[in-house]
């Protein structure tokens, strides 16, 4: 018989619903977006043609909705991949925990996760404004260190990433994960390129970047940018979709990432019109579902 999970390890609120989120398992689809900004949420599901779902706790926020007879949910992580972790577990426990036995379900199901988020090119000939997917994710955020995961991870880039870089001193330990093939074909178009992003910790020294600190490593972005590996270049720094790809590989569902790159840090540009730049990735993303055969 399974053991009924504790009190302390699944955390319900009062209401019965998950302790970070405030959701209960039928405030969410099986088609889900995720964004960093909280003011996102409400850019994304303005384009619904109904809202059934608004709750929120903290930097969690959360809609579910109906766009051309898709159910969505949109929610906000916040930053980094600390908060991935809380949100993917609740998420994942929604549907494959059974809140009133406390036990994990026999028969699982599956998630498809699109993340629709920000970022900063590393190579000179990836412009501003342009749309990128990452076909894989390189965490150096350490997450995924913390569960048992080297059967999601692709061990030979990560050796040739670690034997190129020479960074054991600074303790960093990537791992590598990809996005799923069959949820990428829906975003494939002439607009989306493709790309290998770093996922890190920090926006500032663990990208690289230097304000009143000096970072440690001091050629960061430009020997990242020299690595390749069977034709494949890091194009992009962020904060989450390594976190994303990991969790949802481990738990069984499927991810892929769509960011807006609105600085390039090869040429020192930001973006003048970055908000009508994301604009446009989410209704690129909307149509995509609406125009694929997920339910």
């Amino acid at each position: 018989m399974k053991a009924s999970l504790s009190s302390s390890e699944l955390i319900l609120n009062a209401d019965g619903s998950i302790y970070h989120l405030n959701l209960l398992p039928e405030d969410i689809a099986d088609i889900i977006i995720t964004v960093g900004d909280p003011e996102r949420v409400s850019e994304v599901s303005k384009h619904f043609d109904s809202v059934e779902i608004k709750k929120g706790k903290r930097e969690f926020i959360t809609h579910t909705g109906i766009y051309s007879n898709k159910r969505i949910t949109v929610i906000s992580t916040g930053i980094g991949t600390d908060n991935i972790d809380i949100v993917f577990n609740e998420l994942d426990a929604l549907i494959n925990i059974d809140f009133a036995s406390r036990k994990v379900k026999t028969e699982k199901k599956q998630l498809s996760f699109i993340r629709i988020g920000t970022s900063g090119s590393i190579q000179p000939d990836i412009p501003v404004d342009s749309f990128l997917m990452s076909s894989s994710a390189i965490g150096f955020d350490n997450l995924l260190h913390f569960y048992e995961h080297g059967h999601v991870t692709n061990h030979a880039v990560e050796s040739a990433l670690i034997s190129y870089l020479g960074w054991e001193n600074h303790n960093i330990h990537p791992y590598v994960v990809e996005f799923d093939e069959s949820l990428a074909e829906i975003f494939e178009s002439n607009r989306i390129r493709y790309g290998v992003t770093i996922t890190n910790s920090g926006f500032y020294g663990p990208q690289g970047r230097t304000l009143r600190l000096a970072p440690s490593i001091q050629d960061f972005n430009d020997k990242l940018a020299r690595f390749s590996y069977q034709n494949a270049r890091i194009t992009n720094l962020e904060m989450e979709t390594a976190g994303i790809y990991g969790l949802a590989k481990l738990l069984g569902h499927r991810a892929v990432s769509l960011n807006a790159i609105l600085a390039n840090r090869a040429t020192g540009e930001f973006s003048e019109q970055g908000h009508k730049t994301v604009e446009e990735l989410i209704k690129y993303t909307l149509n995509a579902i609406a125009n694929s055969d997920l339910i």
